[in-house]
């Protein structure tokens, strides 16, 4: 406690104690609301009576709002609908619009006569006095508490804002649990049609693009055919291709994964088809091969497009006989197994630079699975990102944490070329940050905390750190541009003003 407002209690009478005392009580109540529309009479009506306002208005946003829709949520004391949208007049340029930009509280004794609004047309007209506007939340803010005019003569005082500001810390954390999972129920679940007939507890998101692959696979899951799933590195083939073992008619036999990439050539063979005693120098008994592991099964050839010249041919004979013959065995083996290949390069151009067998290509590419890149699934990265960090807290036996929804927003927002496999270091690595702050809540710097060292090192930048740099650099000229019309800035974005304002939050930028 300061000692300012040490010496303030210190001056207090006996009855503005027990106000002050009534008062944090009731802040403190307010942690225990369950639904955002009675937290916000509640909140609202305590504001009003400490700091005594004529004019009261409070507002959270959502993901992102419709830019010229009004805030779902909201509430007003002594506002109609009409006053509250006059009000919010001044969201695009202004007094709410410099607390949203920059975070602080905005205090004026007469906004009429304050050289930073006095050409605003809604406060001419409405001759405003004094206002007093707090953000709820940093970093950027999930909403604004603006308060017009007293019923007392001096217009707010220092106890006023501090009080208001207290209480918008208090408030921010309570809203932003509310909200999130809100958000989240809000998007639109295009899988939750085809997850009633395809088990995929493991691949997490509710996207167009998640439920255009999981549709295409449930469709091939139940055939005994085989499958070639491709896309980026990171983006969970492996998931996709256990989800397709386990909605098949194999889904109790084995499921045998091998990295074509990771065996030398003079051993593929051997490790595919197995190798009788003596078969080669390693061999000192006889070796089962991965095909023989997976009978009545599946197996997946990952990095398929890595196989060795005489894999391939080998490949591509089980594959039309589903036949084998293990290294120095005189007999074929028939094979009861079901193969699924996955590659994170064109298959094509390998066959026309004479890589990889053009039989086998054609072969393996009977049903293609594409899997999409994270890029292509920006509303799956929230839930992927409490998901991972669930499995963190629980593989490591840390105590339960949540995600900022301020961080969750920022990791939607970041590029992330290593999709998924990224992403979730990127977050486990933050839990255990988190965790050594002794921190309940895994927050923006946990999740992004190389971003101000790169400048202070002078090392060269991450790939990540590049990006956000240019976003940052970019988003500032054109904020600069149009003399920091957030509103304006986001239309030639094409993106929402609320995606806007967490940009510049995100990013640090300062008018």
């Amino acid at each position: 406690m300061g000692v300012a407002r040490i010496g303030y209690i210190r001056r207090m009478t006996g009855d503005e104690i027990v106000r002050e005392r009534d008062f944090y009580r009731r802040l403190l109540d307010l942690g225990g609301a369950a639904e955002v529309e009675p937290l916000l009479e509640q909140a609202l009506a305590l504001v009003v009576e400490v700091t005594r306002a004529e004019v009261a208005y409070l507002e959270l946003h959502d993901d992102d709002p419709d830019d010229d829709a009004p805030p779902r949520y909201w509430r007003g004391h002594h506002v109609t609908c009409a006053e509250a949208a006059t009000i919010r007049e001044s969201i695009s340029r202004g007094i709410i619009a410099r607390t949203l930009a920059d975070g602080r509280t905005v205090e004026t004794p007469s906004a009429l006569d304050d050289t930073r609004f006095e050409d605003l047309g809604s406060v001419r007209r409405h001759e405003i006095q004094a206002v007093l506007c707090a953000p709820i939340g940093t970093a950027p803010p999930i909403g604004v508490i603006y308060l017009q005019g007293t019923v007392r003569p001096g217009g707010f005082d220092a106890t006023d804002r501090q009080r208001l500001e207290l209480f918008a810390r208090q408030l921010a954390p309570i809203a932003d649990r509310l909200l999130a999972p809100r958000a989240r129920a809000a998007l639109t679940d295009h899988t939750q049609e085809v997850r009633q007939r395809f088990r995929c507890p493991n691949l997490i998101g509710r996207s167009r693009a998640l439920a255009h692959v999981l549709q295409e696979a449930s469709l091939v899951a139940p055939l005994d055919i085989d499958v070639l799933i491709t896309g980026p590195a990171g983006t969970g083939k492996t998931a996709l291709a256990r989800a397709l073992a386990e909605n098949s008619r194999r889904a109790g036999g084995p499921f045998v994964a091998i990295n074509c990439a990771a065996i030398p050539e003079t051993l593929i063979e051997s490790e595919l088809f197995g190798a009788e005693r003596g078969a080669h120098s390693q061999a000192n008994r006889r070796l089962p091969g991965k095909v023989a592991a997976a009978e009545g099964g599946t197996l997946l050839l990952d990095e398929i497009g890595d196989l060795p010249a005489s894999g391939q041919a080998k490949l591509l004979h089980l594959l039309q006989a589903r036949e084998y013959h293990p290294l120095g065995a005189t007999s074929t083996i028939r094979a009861d197994v079901r193969i699924i290949s996955a590659t994170n390069v064109d298959l094509r151009q390998k066959v026309a630079a004479r890589e990889f067998r053009e039989d086998l290509f054609y072969r393996l590419h009977v049903v293609p699975l594409a899997m999409p890149g994270l890029h292509e699934r920006k509303d799956d990265i929230p839930e992927l990102v409490e998901h991972v960090c669930a499995e963190a807290c629980r593989r490591h036996d840390l105590p339960a944490m949540t995600v900022s929804r301020r961080a969750q927003l920022a990791c939607r927002d970041a590029s992330w070329p290593g999709h998924v496999r990224e992403l979730a270091h990127a977050i486990e690595a933050a839990v255990i940050r988190a965790h050594g702050e002794r921190s309940t809540v895994v927050l923006e710097h946990h999740v992004f905390p190389a971003a101000d060292r790169a400048a202070d090192d002078g090392r060269r930048a991450t790939f990540h750190e590049a990006t956000r740099d240019f976003q940052r650099r970019y988003l500032l000229e054109l904020l600069e541009a149009n003399d920091w019309n957030v509103a304006r800035t986001a239309r030639q974005l094409e993106l929402a003003r609320a995606h806007v304002y967490n940009l510049i939050h995100a990013l640090g930028l300062r008018r």
